[in-house]
């Protein structure tokens, strides 16, 4: 590197600064958050007051995203016709950037307009049989960097889980587990802890609830799922004699669709008199977020905050839609 004060700035320098060092702009700009990378110099060319100029204050987007402290806050910007002064410490602010590229100082608004189906309305189980009923959500990008865009700039996918009332035996225990302990799950970009609009989150992480899960694979994000369902999430239930039921998350990915399926399960009942059925009832409507009683998993997201609402980064992910639905329970 020939990139000191009093030395001639080269093409190999901004370069790598640019897109060659390890990090470097692009990685955290580009390849993570899916913005217009930044153009290299031809080797030997000159590098413009221009060029540098957009370096720096990409750079300072990037703190802005982030959260991310510079090391030189007040850096000027070289302008055309002055000479080009060194950037102090550029290499650590980029790698700074690129260490906290999936945290986001802040969040974009909740997305409801999901379709399909989400409760189970009718009553499920006959006597002291086991049963299970299958969720399925599935969230679709336009392509494979949207997706990959969406979650490295802070989106999340959100799972919540829901039961009220009903007068069966069981529906108690359910209406505990679903809506009390289960709370609510959040898949992220990647394993690795960030903050995302102040709440700190790890690959799968859990929001609320008094539940502790039996599996929780908070290593897993997005960037860790395959087209093999993995559980991420698995949670039973605490009220004897219903004991053994359990709501569980597993989640598989292709390029472009995160398919999200969710297994509430009761197992056959060996106690005389005890009765496994559940109530249905009113389900929450497409495009709502209100639980309205009926055994429900709703899937939405959060995405990252783009220019367009305050943010630092163009959207480059569009509009991810959700299609969910339910199988009839199986006994």
């Amino acid at each position: 590197m020939t990139y000191s004060s009093g030395s001639l700035i080269q093409s190999t320098d901004y370069n790598g600064f640019v897109s060659t060092n390890s990090p470097n702009v692009n990685a955290t700009w580009n390849t993570t958050w899916g913005q217009t990378a930044l153009t290299t110099v031809s080797p030997g060319g000159t590098v413009s007051a221009q060029q540098w100029s957009s370096l720096n204050s990409t750079i300072s987007t990037m703190a802005s995203q982030t959260g991310t402290t510079l090391s030189t806050p007040a850096r000027t910007s070289p302008t055309a016709g002055s000479t080009i002064t060194i950037l102090n410490n550029l290499n650590t602010d980029i790698t700074n950037c690129y260490n906290n590229r999936y945290n986001a100082v802040a969040s974009g608004s909740q997305f409801i307009g999901w379709t399909g189906t989400a409760s189970q309305t009718a009553v499920t189980g006959h006597a002291a049989t086991s049963w299970t009923i299958t969720f399925t959500s599935t969230v679709t990008f336009a392509n494979s960097t949207a997706a990959t865009s969406f979650f490295g700039a802070g989106g999340l996918v959100k799972i919540q889980f829901n039961k009220s009332g009903g007068s069966f035996p069981a529906d108690a225990s359910w209406n505990t587990l679903a809506s009390t302990l289960c709370g609510t799950i959040y898949l992220s970009s990647t394993g690795a802890s960030k903050t995302i609009n102040s709440g700190t989150y790890t690959g799968t992480t859990k929001v609320g609830g008094s539940g502790t899960p039996t599996t929780l694979t908070t290593a897993t994000g997005y960037a860790q799922l395959t087209s093999s369902p993995t559980t991420i999430y698995q949670q039973f239930g605490n009220a004897s004699p219903y004991t053994g039921e359990y709501i569980a998350v597993a989640a598989s990915t292709t390029s472009t669709v995160l398919t999200l399926t969710t297994t509430w399960f009761s197992p056959a009942r060996a106690v005389i008199g005890t009765s496994n059925e559940i109530s249905g009832g009113t389900g929450t409507s497409a495009g709502s977020i209100t639980f309205n009683g009926a055994p429900t998993t709703l899937v939405t997201y959060i995405p990252p905050r783009d220019t367009g609402g305050g943010g630092y980064l163009t959207n480059t992910w569009g509009t991810p839609t959700i299609v969910s639905s339910v199988s009839a329970p199986t006994y």
